[in-house]
């Protein structure tokens, strides 16, 4: 493959695996975020940075020329999909870009109200081919969005009661993107991936708990009190509503089956909730 892999989002959780784990098995990397410094100090001369913002299309012509396979997600700052991402793939297409694959989520036949079935709907609208990686939720949502109120509050806050999550680490998700963009035979399939266990919040809390020395707690809101809170420590209210609706979702078991997608995908078995723990213990303490 001549052309390089196009990596949007590159400095994101997933992104960043994404393309670690193209360059592991010698793709060559177009990596493209809003910071071309930041791409450079992560992934030095490994990659080219290139800048690229959604909402300015200035930006397109760089990112999308010469590309034929591309890494698309959606940043969780985005709901209007018309006005913010919609472009962006017009001006993908038109530049030769042939095969997407996109970051979705599990479930989401059930989940019409979410920005990304949007997404898909509008790739599959003009004929792009796609692959599209339903996710069930990331590990690393953890030490991103829930971060502060696990290192700070020492808990864990989201309106799921009593249901199970199958996580599944971002690792996981870059491992299956790359095979997805590297191989021939992904075009037009959709693969929802999961964790290899399934944990409730509490049994989640427990790991954590013991693997950082203290003890955490799950506080399990409604989800009316979960928004109120959410925009009261500071995140913007349609973000806010996104997550109260998918976290209400997996209170009611969206995320609770478990798949053999990346093992049959990668060749291994998925990262485990304490290796997750583990890895990232710094990021609590």
């Amino acid at each position: 493959m001549s052309s390089p892999i196009l990596v949007i989002g590159a400095l994101g959780n997933v992104g960043t695996e994404v393309v670690r784990q193209i360059l592991v098995r010698g793709g060559k990397v177009r990596a493209a975020d809003m910071d071309v410094n930041k791409l450079r100090e992560r992934f030095g001369e490994a990659v080219e940075a290139v800048r690229f913002d959604f909402t300015d299309p200035s930006t397109f012509e760089e990112t999308f020329s010469g590309v034929e396979h591309m890494f698309y997600m959606r940043p969780p700052h985005i709901t209007n999909i018309q006005r913010d991402m919609i472009p962006s793939i017009d001006a993908a297409k038109r530049a030769g870009v042939t095969h997407v694959v996109f970051l979705s989520l599990i479930g989401i036949e059930n989940t019409t109200y979410v920005p990304h079935y949007k997404v898909e709907t509008y790739l599959k609208q003009i004929n792009m081919q796609t692959t599209f990686l339903r996710c069930s939720f990331f590990m690393q949502n953890l030490n991103t969005t829930h971060r502060r109120e696990i290192k700070e509050r020492n808990e864990i806050f989201v309106p799921v009661g009593k249901a199970k999550t199958a996580f599944i680490d971002a690792r996981d998700i870059g491992a299956v993107a790359a095979v997805a963009l590297l191989e021939n035979g992904h075009a037009g399939r959709n693969y929802d991936l999961t964790g290899s266990e399934r944990l409730d919040y509490w049994e989640a809390a427990r790991i954590m708990s013991e693997v950082l020395g203290r003890r955490i707690t799950y506080r399990n809101p409604n989800p009316l009190h979960f928004l109120i809170e959410t925009m009261r420590r500071g995140t913007l209210f349609m973000f806010a509503l996104v997550m109260t609706g998918l976290y209400t979702s997996t209170r009611f078991g969206m995320a609770e089956p478990i798949t053999n997608e990346v093992e049959r995908l990668t060749g291994r078995k998925p990262i485990l909730f304490r290796q997750y723990v583990i890895d990232y213990k710094d990021a609590w303490m």
